[in-house]
């Protein structure tokens, strides 16, 4: 009897956008405007980067892979999410609710290392600059990179096993507009407390060390700036590190009010349009960040957009 309960669940219902039956249109419309941004914008960086040479360099080459990551990111929730504000049946399959939480979650973990890394490259430019070419060379670079991703992968890898070795037996419905840890959580049969202390210890790794580790970076980076004698090259040393900061703040203040607050500490609808900040709203925000606040990506855009239209002159 317990196995064939253990078998009843083959796939889910994403209740998300359920309560809101009235705005399903208007909701489709304004996610899939901001989706479109997000992908545009994304693409556009990444592009510009590979196209100027003087952008060749630690701080957008981490920028082009956190793009990169955002956009995969993005993909794994939103196209899923617009296609249910639409439809009457919304359901996922049990081995789709496997694969989306991995991804996503492999995703959002190495966005964060990447974050760190990146407070890491602004301490070392601004901290260390006459050594700053030897410290960050292209092999340290690609090595940060591929340990920020195998570390996320190997976190989310985890905490999916956790989840899904879990029997799911009853309810089916996802309070939820994608499959996520605590939703899920709520509809297994039994309790494994080993794994959800682990999961807890893995979001507080991720989230919090990565803060602290950029916090510190960035201790550090002020500690320097603060001993430049004149005001335009504190000026010119901060606004190196603005558009990151911005995303930092906006990226971690999302996932620790998702992540490590209480249970149950907010409704369902509070909780589906907090999750909306950080798997629409912060992807949206990253290439608008970087392209409206870095000087070096706008020359750059505004080169290849000259390049491109001498060509079709021509």
């Amino acid at each position: 009897m317990g196995r064939e309960n253990h078998t009843i669940v083959t796939e889910f219902i994403l209740v998300g956008f359920s309560n809101f039956p009235d705005l399903q249109v208007m909701l489709f419309l304004v996610f899939s405007l901001m989706y479109l941004v997000t992908l545009m914008g994304n693409i556009i960086i990444i592009t510009t980067i590979q196209l100027n040479r003087s952008l060749h360099i630690p701080m957008y080459f981490f920028l082009s892979i956190l793009s990169f990551s955002e956009i995969c990111y993005s993909l794994v929730i939103i196209p899923n999410m617009l296609a249910n504000l639409l439809r009457e049946k919304k359901t996922i399959s049990f081995i789709g609710c496997v694969t989306q939480m991995f991804l996503f979650l492999g995703f959002g973990c190495t966005n964060c290392m990447l974050l760190a890394v990146m407070g890491y490259d602004r301490y070392v430019s601004i901290c260390k600059p006459l050594r700053y070419q030897i410290l960050m060379n292209q092999r340290l670079c690609t090595k940060l990179v591929a340990c920020s991703a195998t570390t996320g992968f190997l976190f989310s890898t985890s905490e999916t096993i956790i989840i899904f070795t879990l029997p799911f037996c009853g309810p089916n419905k996802i309070k939820h507009f994608f499959c996520d840890l605590s939703p899920l959580l709520e509809l297994a049969c039994s309790r494994n407390y080993i794994g959800e202390i682990v999961i807890t210890i893995i979001s507080f790794l991720v989230v919090i060390c990565s803060f602290l580790f950029i916090l510190l970076s960035y201790i550090l980076i002020a500690n320097t700036v603060l001993k430049i004698p004149t005001t335009a090259g504190k000026r010119k040393a901060f606004s190196t590190c603005a558009s990151h900061l911005i995303v930092v703040v906006v990226h971690f203040g999302c996932a620790s009010i998702i992540y490590l607050r209480p249970k149950s500490s907010y409704t369902l609808d509070e909780t589906t349009f907090i999750s909306v900040s950080y798997t629409m709203v912060t992807p949206f925000l990253n290439p608008l960040v970087y392209s409206l606040r870095n000087k070096d990506v706008q020359i750059a855009l505004k080169k290849s957009l000259g390049k491109s239209s001498c060509t079709q002159r021509m």
